[in-house]
């Protein structure tokens, strides 16, 4: 092995994976990209990898680093996706289920409540786990893991440890407790971070197994490293015991590998994927974090990440007629496989079914659009409902059209549920079918685009009036929608970021400007900085999108693979924060460490004895997470106000962090 070293940065999206081979000195070597399967994901990780290796005359021994960023995560939150769950509610009661979307979040899974917890003190209260075995005995063959969530556990820890043993000992399942992923108070959205880190612990597990996978069979030998949500990297090990952490982090990489690739400070960055449109704010270099945590799929987590906001909005949404606005169209959230993607792997299928459609006089809204399930479904319809299943076995491996499936509008929500449980993978027109019909994209079956447009132009309004005159228009209506939403949403993060609140005078104010609409009283808006356009598709939309918020828009050479760069530029990163707290104004001292509820006479003792216990846990978190020299960083706040003369403390909040480089072979 050379003194020269490469670093293979791996970014798996919704629609592509992308692979760059990156040396600090030389920039990009290499890139290259596949499409991602998720059915299989080890066969898009291996595609883009070997098309890299195949650019590279290097030694593949001087691969140093492999590090790995995804929108994975981040999708399965917005579409809805992810394993089942069962979640164990301890000292809660029922009614808090309807606090902070915990009853959204859990999305159906079971539930149950269990005495037990401590007070904001820490102090026990009596555990009783006598209706956890009945539970466990009830769902514990037809879920993939738990999720604990105890009272107070970030005072005291000991009772949520008990359950996770319990269970672990029982069913052998992944568990997740919630004093693990953060040390805030506020049970129930504490709690709805441990049921959607659950429930990803299958999605990363699949994506960190395939990639480890063909690593292996390539003969690359380095260390594997994944993206976190605020950008830092971490071991894979690390990254599947918390992968809540990961949401965004495809697009926390892509402010790195963006500001690589610009040296900008100062800008607007705005990621275009085929699932969603992340948005953050780069200001002095740095990307803002949200330390009240990340909000992805209308769901906020006690994460820390990115101050990133998430639209499912972008190249491969559902195309809708909405009759609403001037195009009469509506884009997402939700993603669906483009038909010129499909025709490429199922051509005669696709092509007949299109062909038969265009022969008819009106096209309904089920024209243009296929379902299959999706490779290996079969094993998990033992937790289908009646209705789920009739419909699941009327569809087959291969697509087929829905106007030929589908008997009534309640079926469609049935397919929806089928989807949204990872096992049937549907098919609709997009806006990659647009530019496939317009010439602005030609990788995949451009015919298949050409017709589906020709019969999607047909389709009539509630007013009975067609969506568009002719294929060609609708496809510029198209574009032209993806380019007010993708501006609504630059513009929607810009002012919360600002602190602006948008009402509805402001909205109709804001919509003239934007359409530069004339009139007595003329409106004009614009960025204060740049507009950074990235993704594959980057350079077909962004140009009018910048013009139409009268901003610079900087589109970088490598912004297709902007998220792999980004991948193996950071630095890993572990913090933890305890909190010390008084329950008689500073006569005694109490903090949870090591699981359990410690309480002390002296502050400065209490003090320095967290401050020990932080390194030392640290210290073996940034190993485990893959880090080589930390360098540590402690910040203590203190609140003691002086009541009546006296110093009375209320808490004492310890935040540590360890950063290093990763560790490489």
């Amino acid at each position: 092995m050379s003194e020269k070293q490469i670093l293979l940065g791996i970014d798996t999206g919704g629609t592509y994976t992308d692979a760059v081979l990156f040396s600090d000195d030389e920039g990009v070597l290499a890139k290259a990209k596949s499409l991602t399967t998720k059915h299989d994901l080890v066969i898009g990780i291996s595609g883009a990898v070997d098309a890299v290796l195949a650019r590279f005359d290097g030694d593949i021994s001087d691969i140093a680093l492999t590090s790995i960023s995804t929108t994975l995560a981040t999708n399965a939150l917005v579409e809805s996706k992810g394993g089942s769950i069962a979640l164990v509610m301890i000292g809660f009661e029922e009614q808090d289920m309807d606090k902070s979307g915990l009853k959204e979040a859990l999305a159906g899974d079971p539930v149950v409540f269990i005495p037990g917890g401590h007070d904001v003190s820490g102090n026990e209260r009596k555990l009783d786990m006598a209706a956890l075995d009945e539970f466990v005995s009830l769902h514990g063959n037809n879920v993939s893991g738990f999720a604990i969530a105890g009272y107070f556990a970030v005072r005291n820890a000991s009772h949520e440890l008990k359950v996770r043993d319990y269970l672990m000992e029982k069913t052998g399942l992944a568990t997740t407790c919630s004093h693990e992923l953060s040390s805030k108070l506020g049970g129930p959205k504490r709690a709805v971070t441990t049921v959607l880190n659950a429930r990803l612990i299958p999605v990363i597990q699949d994506l960190i197994l395939a990639c480890r996978s063909h690593l292996e069979k390539t003969g690359i030998q380095s260390p594997l490293m994944v993206v976190r949500g605020d950008g830092a990297l971490v071991s894979a090990d690390f990254a599947l015991k918390r992968p809540i952490e990961t949401i965004l982090s495809g697009p926390a990489a892509s402010l790195v590998g963006a500001k690589f690739l610009l040296g900008t400070k100062d800008a607007i960055v705005s990621d275009i994927g085929g699932t969603t449109t992340d948005v953050a704010i780069l200001e002095k270099g740095w990307p803002r974090i949200e330390p009240q945590g990340a909000s992805v799929g209308g769901f906020t987590t006690m994460v820390e990440a990115v101050a990133m906001h998430t639209f499912g909005l972008g190249g491969d949404s559902v195309v809708e007629v909405d009759d609403t606005n001037k195009t009469k169209i509506k884009l997402g959230p939700r993603r669906q496989i483009p038909i010129s993607l499909l025709a490429l792997e199922y051509e005669n299928a696709v092509m007949s079914a299109l062909k038969r459609q265009t022969q008819m006089e009106y096209p309904n809204h089920l024209c243009v659009k296929f379902a299959y399930r999706v490779a290996g479904a079969e094993k998990r319809i033992g937790e289908l409902k009646a209705t789920e299943l009739k419909l699941f076995q009327k569809l087959a491996n291969e697509p087929q059209p829905l106007d030929m499936i589908l008997k009534g509008a309640s079926e469609g929500g049935t397919l929806t549920n089928l989807v949204s449980r990872g096992l049937v993978q549907v098919s609709g027109f997009t806006p990659s079918d647009a530019m496939h019909m317009l010439g602005l994209q030609n990788n995949w079956n451009g015919e298949a685009a050409i017709l589906g447009a020709s019969i999607l132009c047909r389709v009539r309004d509630r007013f009975a009036q067609p969506v568009a005159n002719s294929a060609e228009e609708l496809c510029k209506n198209i574009k032209q929608q993806l380019t007010v939403q993708s501006s609504a949403v630059i513009l929607k993060t810009c002012m919360t970021e600002d602190g602006v609140t948008i009402g509805p005078g402001a909205a109709e104010l804001i919509t003239r400007s934007l359409d530069k609409e004339r009139g007595f009283v003329n409106f004009s808006l614009g960025l204060d900085r740049p507009l950074v356009g990235l993704g594959a598709s980057a350079k077909v939309y962004y140009p009018a999108i910048g013009e139409r918020l009268s901003a610079e828009c900087l589109i970088p050479e490598h912004a297709d693979v902007a998220n792999a760069i980004g991948a193996v530029a950071g630095e890993v990163r572990v913090q933890k924060t305890i909190t010390v707290t008084s329950s008689d104004g500073g006569s005694s001292f109490q903090f949870m460490s090591g699981g359990s509820l410690i309480n002390m006479a002296d502050e400065k003792a209490a003090l320095e004895k967290v401050c020990a216990d932080l390194e030392i846990e640290l210290a073996q978190m940034a190993e485990d997470a893959g880090a080589q020299s930390p360098v540590f960083e402690t910040n203590i706040q203190i609140n003691a106000p002086i009541i009546d003369g006296s110093r009375h403390f209320v808490e004492a909040v310890i935040y540590m962090s360890a950063t290093g480089r990763p560790k490489f072979d």
